[in-house]
């Protein structure tokens, strides 16, 4: 049984998959070489209710039907196939100090490309714009769903693995409660704005402005290396005013975030040798109207694998500085912008 689990003494949370594991003496199976996320291998994953299709100038919504795979698309939603959470798990709860719960919710792949090769550091604009435009109705459908609390999207960029590892994608998985991590947030951002009539994340992005730790500026976004950096070369993007959510993005913001994502992808893969990253969107609860909080992304490259003073103390090694981070990612995001819009 899929279940979450809560720590003994603390708020974190864990979601068990008890028959996913290995069984004593079993050998891990060799890997297909197959990507069924790839164009022409659609009858490989389960069938798709968001799919986008070019026709001439014009962008077409549409789904796959029973045996009827919809073709030559440019981006494709559908259920995972091996889900982290399932609409019907069962109601089963369990007492502290093993408190458990059901693990329910939704898990869905956004399929950001037909080409397999094609980095999210490549992709063009246009694309990046449809990919933002697929997860904002998908998620908004999300929080239309009963037992939906948050809705957690993210990406695992991985250079190394299988084929679907490499392949760009965008997981999209619903929980029954809102998570740790964005908890904490919306209580930091309660307190202050019950107390001081501010939203700290606010201050933070005008005291990031234009400072060391600044990578680049678009219209409506900036990106910087935060101060407690974990993560060498990690950095978070954050919308300019105060908003809530990726769904309340408008049609010239999402473009613009879709050149902020490109270009600062790109410059990571540009200054690093290996740009494997982790990307997650933090945004409110759209049922959870106390947990709200000024929408961001985090972007966290892989570099270093975590000893016991990360696992064990919760305290982090950095080697290498936020503002030494900016530099670097500052003058090759910078490279990115200026030719993805035509500036030598």
């Amino acid at each position: 049984m899929v279940e979450i689990r809560k720590d003994y003494f603390t708020e974190k949370l864990s979601i068990i998959l008890p028959d996913r594991g290995l069984k004593p003496g079993q050998v891990i199976p060799q890997r297909a070489e197959k990507c069924n996320y790839c164009a022409g291998n659609e009858e490989m994953t389960p069938p798709a209710d968001l799919v986008l299709v070019r026709r001439g100038d014009t962008l077409l919504k549409q789904t796959d039907s029973e045996g009827d795979v919809v073709k030559n698309w440019s981006v494709r939603i559908f259920p995972a196939k091996s889900p982290l959470v399932v609409p019907t798990a069962p109601p089963s709860y369990g007492e502290p100090p093993h408190y458990s719960e059901p693990a329910v919710g939704y898990h869905y792949v956004l399929v950001a490309t037909p080409k397999h090769d094609q980095p999210f550091s490549k992709m063009d604009i246009e694309q990046w714009t449809n990919i933002l435009a697929s997860l904002q109705d998908k998620v908004r459908w999300l929080y239309s769903q009963k037992g939906v609390s948050y809705a957690l999207v993210y990406v695992n960029s991985e250079k190394d693995g299988p084929p679907t590892a490499v392949h760009p994608s965008i997981q999209m998985v619903t929980t029954p409660r809102v998570p740790p991590a964005v908890e904490e947030e919306a209580d930091t951002v309660q307190t202050s704005l019950n107390d001081l009539g501010v939203c700290p994340m606010c201050q933070v992005v005008t005291a990031e402005t234009g400072g060391p730790r600044q990578i680049l500026a678009t219209d409506f976004f900036l990106a910087f290396a935060p101060w407690v950096s974990t993560h060498p070369f990690e950095f978070w993007i954050y919308p300019k005013r105060h908003m809530t959510s990726l769904l309340k993005l408008s049609q010239k913001e999402m473009m613009d975030l879709a050149l902020m994502l490109r270009s600062t992808l790109g410059g990571l893969a540009r200054a690093l040798d290996s740009p494997n990253f982790t990307m997650v969107f933090h945004s409110s609860s759209e049922k959870k109207t106390t947990k709200q909080i000024h929408w961001h992304i985090e972007v966290y490259p892989k570099r270093e694998k975590w000893t016991g003073l990360e696992l064990g103390g919760g305290i982090y090694a950095n080697e290498v500085s936020p503002e030494g981070a900016a530099q670097v990612l500052g003058a090759s995001s910078r490279k990115e912008l200026a030719q993805l819009v035509g500036i030598r």
